[in-house]
Parts: structure tokens; sequence; C-alpha cells
């Protein structure tokens, strides 16, 4: 992709003017998007996850029948397996069905969730798969019912590993919304392939590229702040 006049004088003018006139939108799309379509990912995976590991033989907390905790399994299973480019292009009649377009960061958005619901549910199964059996059990020999053991022990006692899988879902979900440039999305996926890449400029994809990448160090380093300061209170108020 180096060529000559990548780093030449115009190249560097472009990219800087680029910098200053479409970023910042872009970057705001990509923020809007990525975290709008994390968020409500977020909630269907949650109660998903909470029954694919409540609902296990091993646990005994919730009385779910086998097969459908298998059929449940099965779906999620076969939308983690459908490349994201794909999936994307799959659902699109889906998101003009619900919202009437398309295009546009919010038709973007129903694809992502649908992307990523299956991957952070299996995330959130696995942190509540290692709440700890013993608490679990002293838990329903004092009486709690199923809800208060899902809702107030098994939630509170994962909830520092669910912190770590959202910020594992907000940065993948980035990465996704870098690729959705390629069909049409817009924020930096867009401006790195269609300013940068289709039209070789590519010091403006390396720019778009550097940003992406501050943005996951930054979402990484709040997400882990917070997993720790939430392990430390659950701890001290054991």
């Amino acid at each position: 992709m180096l060529n000559e006049n990548t780093f030449s004088a115009k190249s560097w003018a472009e990219a800087i003017a680029l910098l200053k006139t479409e970023f910042p939108a872009a970057i705001w799309d990509t923020l809007y998007i990525t975290l709008l379509s994390t968020l409500i990912a977020a909630a269907i995976a949650l109660p998903l996850g909470m029954i694919l590991a409540a609902g296990d033989k091993k646990l005994g907390v919730l009385r779910v029948p086998q097969p459908v905790l298998k059929v449940l399994g099965f779906l999620i299973n076969v939308l983690r397996s459908i490349p994201f480019l794909i999936l994307l292009i799959i659902v699109l009649p889906l998101a003009r069905l619900l919202i009437g377009t398309a295009v546009g960061n919010n038709s973007f958005v129903v694809s992502l969730v649908i992307a990523a619901f299956p991957f952070i549910t299996r995330l959130f199964e696995a942190s509540f798969r290692g709440v700890d059996p013993g608490v679990i059990e002293a838990s329903q020999s004092m009486g709690a019912s199923p809800f208060q053991i899902v809702t107030k022990v098994m939630l509170r006692e994962a909830f520092p590993s669910l912190l770590s899988d959202l910020t594992i879902a907000v940065t993948t979900v980035l990465g996704y919304t870098a690729m959705s440039g390629a069909v049409g999305g817009t924020g930096l996926g867009m401006i790195a392939i269609t300013y940068g890449y289709n039209r070789y400029r590519f010091l403006v994809m390396y720019f778009a590229v550097i940003v992406l990448i501050i943005l996951v160090q930054l979402f990484q380093s709040v997400g882990s702040a917070l997993s720790k300061k939430a392990d430390k209170r659950r701890k001290g108020n054991s």
C-alpha cells in the first residue's frame, strides 16, 4: 500500500484537512453505533446468559426444560458461526422492516445487535457459570427463591466479570463498525475505506486506524478500572 506519494506533502495536507472536517462526525457516528449496539445487545444477552447458566443441571437454580436450553444454545451457535459481513448483508432487510430504512446509523445498529448478542451471551454465560457453587448452595439452604439467587447472588458475584465481558464486547463491536464501512456504513470504517483505500489516500486510512486503536485503548482502560473497582467493592462487602 505504500508508494512514493503516501507521505508526500499533498497527502499530509489532504489527510489533515479530512482530520479536521470529516473525522469529528465519523468519530461521533462510531461511538454512537458502538455504544448503542452494545447496550441493546447486552440487554438481550444478560437474561439469555442467566437462563443458560442457571438452567444447567449442575447448578439447578432454574427449572428450564433441557430441550429448550439445547435449542437456545444451538441458535446462538448458528448466529455466532456466520461471518459478520455476511450477517450484516442478510440482516439489512430486517433493519428496513423494523426502522423503515436499510441505510444510516440506526440500520447498522440493528445489524450489530444481531451480530453481537450471541457473542455477549456466551461471555455472560461463562461469567455466571464461574460463580462459586458453594455460595449458591448456601443461598438455597437459607430458603432463597430461584429469582433471588439469580438476581441477588449470581448477578452480584458475577458483576465484576460481567463488566470485563462488556469491555470485550464494546471493543469487538467497535471492530464490527469498522468493517461495516465496506457495505455503506458510516463512521471511521467509512472514512478508512471510502476516503482512504478506494481513493488511494492511504495516510487517511492510517489515521482512521490510529483513532480506532486509541478508542479501543480508552474503552479497555475504563472497563478494566470499573471491573477492578467493582471486584474490590464486592470483596469488601462479603
